[in-house]
């Protein structure tokens, strides 16, 4: 992904947009997107603004649903369409976050037990998730706002309670509610999240073996580094996977 730093052809932003919708689509058929939960971008022109589709299930999303917002979670160019209720997560973390060019937010079904069990922090057990780095924090919107609300990030301010959660983190856990993911690239940010669920359930599936022997935060960088900068042999094969998925259901 070409980051605010350079300045973007027709064609790179083009390939961005498009993998945007990949995007969409592969984390959907990965299992961690259902008809809930979203993937944005920093807008390649504009570090004060982002890309996100409308209000719609991932798994159906195309070119013509991704809309532009500013920070504050103001559509540019929606035309009455129904925008993310959650889209403050992205907004706030782009703001706080100038490293980040791209964010996921899932309801993923291995880790959301880890955002209510503060016993068992989520932390990299496995190579492929040296992202996790000492592990992820969680964060408690009953902090931000009380014991009665529906866990949901519906304004600026709860979006910047989040990003103060995610602080230098890559991933932020949300108590009852799921995951935050961040990275300098699209392609990063799809690969953390399907990993975030990878670790989780293996993890899960650790503990009930006996006390787990976690990476090291050196050895939790060194992983990151190696498997990361792989990032494009997960993609093409998880690409491949779901434009394959999506043929299939509509022939």
């Amino acid at each position: 992904m070409t980051t605010h730093d350079s300045t973007p052809t027709e064609q790179d932003k083009e390939a961005l947009l498009e993998d945007l919708v990949d995007a969409n689509h592969i984390l959907f058929n990965e299992g961690v997107l259902d008809a809930f939960g979203h993937v944005s971008i920093r807008h390649p022109d504009d570090p004060e603004r982002f890309l996100l589709a409308r209000n719609m299930a991932p798994g159906l999303v195309t070119g013509g649903d991704i809309l532009t917002f500013e920070l504050d979670g103001t559509p540019v160019d929606a035309d009455g369409r129904k925008v993310y209720l959650e889209r403050f997560i992205h907004g706030e973390i782009y703001r706080a976050r100038p490293d980040v060019m791209a964010v996921v937010h899932s309801h993923s079904p291995s880790v959301v037990p880890f955002s209510a069990v503060k016993s068992a922090p989520l932390r990299p057990m496995c190579h492929m998730s040296g992202f996790l780095g000492e592990g992820a924090p969680i964060f408690e919107i009953r902090e931000a706002a009380g014991h009665a609300t529906d866990l949901l990030i519906r304004d600026c301010g709860l979006g910047a309670s989040l990003a103060d959660s995610l602080g230098d983190h890559n991933v932020v856990l949300m108590r009852g509610h799921g995951a935050t993911v961040t990275a300098p690239t699209l392609k990063q940010v799809v690969y953390r999240a399907i990993y975030v669920e990878v670790n989780a359930r293996l993890q899960a599936d650790a503990l009930r073996l006996g006390p787990v022997d976690y990476l090291t935060a050196d050895e939790a960088s060194s992983a990151m580094e190696t498997t990361e900068g792989q990032v494009e042999r997960p993609w093409q094969l998880w690409k491949q996977r779901a434009r394959q998925a999506r043929t299939a259901s509509t022939s």
